[in-house]
Order: structure tokens, then C-alpha cells, then sequence
């Protein structure tokens, strides 16, 4: 029984912990000692020269309104350099970019005759880099006119190694699981600005648009599948701030399609315990900064479908002991039963936000289990189909 029991409270531990109970100490912790503050360039200083890298890949419902909006900036147009690669698109992407260097000389554009992957596109490119910045940035992530100097203010003091921006999302559908992954989206933001505010040591950007320094970008391992997350945590490992800034703003247009989001987040998911083998030294260290937050904000979280298993099950062979893990045990299968009503009532074009909340829920903690299974298997290539873009 007290096997039994341990498992049960441990795994609702890791999950309230993960969920709640961290985001709650580190707003203790900045009550506490106030917010880290950190040294920011203003307009009238000389600016730091800026390499924007992207990887694109049949992206020509949205790579010209992206590039105009990097040009649409009110950073020095003479600090500027693009480098785009195109992952051997076979739309109009690369015609659309050879037109748009004409226009802006800045763009450098190399088209890449065999799949290459993002990862490797970028490894690539940062070898062409020539500023001290350096801005990883997607091919459908909108930039603001002042995006580029919010994003790189902060880099006036030497201790901030890497930058995130603020993701907002557009194009919410009911009927979907748009409004589930904004509010998803915008509670990770939440939490990483609180890392942030907290110890300097925000767990991975988005990787939508970020800027780091170039004598901390590490090339990532080919086989790779999430690039943004390795480059951060190393830039930690080197003892340097990742911090995001809230006034550093990007749109991206919002998943809405469960079946295209769930393979996504598989995908993103091998990724996760691609990087989780890579910087398992940091587990050993849980008091740290670095390892508190990495432990507390992903590690049990990518481990939230054991967890949830877990605590099932336990609580299944708890209740002939006590009443209360019969409650509990109701109360879970209650929980777990949201999803099947979801889909259900959706066959019916009855659309649940509240219902929609479980689905997207436990859809990703499945995503998280069959991820952890194929990175287990191995994975030898990263080549990437982009989500598709403007989902009905």
C-alpha cells in the first residue's frame, strides 16, 4: 500500500507541481527579491549589426509578407543582413526570393537542391553570418516595426546571451483547437516571463524569432528535431541569461486542425527527449537555477503521460483502502472521459471550449508518450514538412 501510495501522490505531485506549483514559486521568488533587472541599449547608442537566418520551405502563401515586415522596421536598415535558405522548395518561394534580393540588397538567398532539413539550413547559414547578433527566425512569423530593437536592447548587457520575442496568434476558430493552443501558447509565455523576471533562465524560445549572440551559437546535431530548444539550453550551460521581452512582438497565424497539431507536437516531442538525453547532466544538479527550472518547467512535464498513468492506475488498486481514493479514482475517470464527449459531441457540429480544453490536454500528453517511443527507436533525419499554414 505505501508503494502504491507513493506512486499515486508522487505522479499528482510532478503534475500540480509542473503545472501550478512552479509557476507559483517563481512569483514568490521575484516578490521576494524584485525582478532581475538588466542593462538595454537606447535609440541614441550605436546598435549591434544583425544577421536574420531562415530556413524556408514551400512558404509562398507568406515568405513576402514576412520579409517586408523585416523591412517594415525602425532598426538601422545598415545593420541588417537576411540570409534565406530554401530547403529545395517546389513552389514559387524561390522565385518570390530572388525577386525580393533584387529588391532589398541586403537578402543574401541560397536555394538548397536536396532536402536539407531546418537544422541543417541553419548550421549552414550561421557559417554566412557576419554580425554579432544573430536572429533565428520562421518563415511565417510576423515581425512588428520595432521588433528587431526590443529584441536586441537587452543584449547591452554582457551577462544576456539570448533573446526570446512574445508570440501572439491570429486566426481563431471555434470549431478547432485554436483558442486551446493560443491559451496554451499565451500561459507558456507567462511562465517563461517569470523565468525570465526570476533567475534569467527561460527554458527555450518559441523559435519563431529569437536573437542570440554569435559566439554562443552551438551548431545543433543533425538528426535534431527542435533546434531552438538545444541552442537555448546551451547558452545556458555557457552561464548566460535567456531572458524573453514582452515588447518584443510577432504574429503567427495559430494551429486550429487536431490531426495536423498532434504530429507536430510527436515531432516536437522526439525533439524534447532528443535534448533531454543530451542535457541529462543538468538532472543531477535539481537546486540550481539552471536545473530547477529545466526539471520543474519541461522534465516533468514531458513525463506528464507516466505520471497520469501513474496515478490511474495506482489509484485503482488505492480504493479498496479508503473512500478517498474512491472519490479520487471518480474524479480522474471523469477527467479522462471529457475528450471521448468531445469528440462525440463534435461529430454532431457541437463545439465545447471548456470540453475542447481535456481533448487538447490529454492529446498532447499522447503526442509526449509516442514521441518519447520513437526517440527511444532512433531518429536519422529532421527533414521537415512546415504545419500548414492558414488552417481551416
Amino acid at each position: 500500500m505505501i508503494i502504491l501510495q507513493l506512486i499515486f501522490w508522487i505522479s499528482v505531485w510532478a503534475l500540480v507541481h509542473s503545472y501550478i506549483g512552479y509557476p507559483l514559486f517563481l512569483q514568490l521568488i521575484i516578490t521576494i527579491k524584485g525582478k532581475k533587472k538588466y542593462k538595454e541599449f537606447t535609440r541614441n547608442n550605436e546598435l549591434p549589426k544583425l544577421s536574420i537566418l531562415m530556413a524556408a520551405y514551400n512558404e509562398e502563401a507568406i515568405i513576402e509578407k514576412k520579409i517586408r515586415s523585416i523591412f517594415n522596421t525602425t532598426y538601422p536598415l545598415d545593420k541588417i543582413e537576411i540570409l534565406v535558405g530554401s530547403d529545395n522548395s517546389t513552389d514559387s518561394t524561390n522565385s518570390i526570393l530572388k525577386h525580393l534580393a533584387i529588391e532589398f540588397p541586403q537578402i543574401h538567398f541560397k536555394p538548397f537542391s536536396s532536402r536539407q532539413g531546418k537544422v541543417n539550413i541553419i548550421n549552414q547559414l550561421s557559417d554566412l553570418a557576419i554580425s554579432s547578433i544573430l536572429i533565428i527566425t520562421d518563415a511565417n512569423v510576423l515581425l512588428e516595426p520595432t521588433t528587431l530593437f526590443e529584441l536586441v536592447k537587452y543584449f547591452a548587457d554582457n551577462e544576456v546571451g539570448l533573446v526570446d520575442t512574445h508570440m501572439k496568434n491570429y486566426g481563431f476558430k471555434k470549431d478547432g483547437i485554436s483558442i486551446q493552443e493560443k491559451s496554451y501558447i499565451s500561459r507558456e509565455v507567462f511562465v517563461k516571463q517569470l523565468e525570465s523576471n526570476a533567475f534569467g533562465t527561460m527554458i527555450g524560445p518559441f523559435g519563431g524569432c529569437y536573437a542570440i549572440r554569435k559566439e554562443l551559437f552551438t551548431k545543433v546535431p543533425s538528426n535534431f528535431t527542435v533546434d531552438d530548444f538545444f541552442i537555448c539550453m546551451n547558452v545556458l550551460v555557457l552561464k548566460k541569461k535567456t531572458i524573453n521581452n514582452l515588447n518584443s512582438i510577432v504574429f503567427e497565424d495559430v494551429s486550429n486542425n487536431l490531426n495536423i497539431e498532434f504530429k507536430r507536437k510527436i515531432r516536437i516531442a522526439i525533439g524534447n527527449f532528443q535534448n533531454l538525453h543530451y542535457y541529462r547532466k543538468l538532472l543531477a544538479n535539481p537546486f540550481t537555477e539552471i536545473g530547477f527550472s529545466f526539471i520543474s518547467h519541461k522534465v516533468l512535464r514531458w513525463f506528464g503521460p507516466f505520471f497520469l498513468v501513474g496515478a490511474l492506475l495506482a489509484n485503482i488498486l488505492l480504493i479498496k483502502y479508503s473512500n478517498v481514493y474512491f472519490i479520487l479514482l471518480m474524479a480522474q475517470l471523469f477527467v479522462t472521459f471529457l475528450p471521448i464527449a468531445d469528440i462525440f459531441l463534435k461529430k454532431f457540429g457541437l463545439h465545447i471550449v471548456l470540453l475542447r480544453f481535456a481533448t487538447h490536454f490529454y492529446t498532447m500528453n499522447l503526442s509526449l508518450l509516442i514521441g518519447f517511443i520513437k526517440s527511444i527507436k532512433g531518429i536519422e533525419s529532421n527533414v521537415w514538412r512546415p504545419t500548414k499554414r492558414f488552417q481551416e
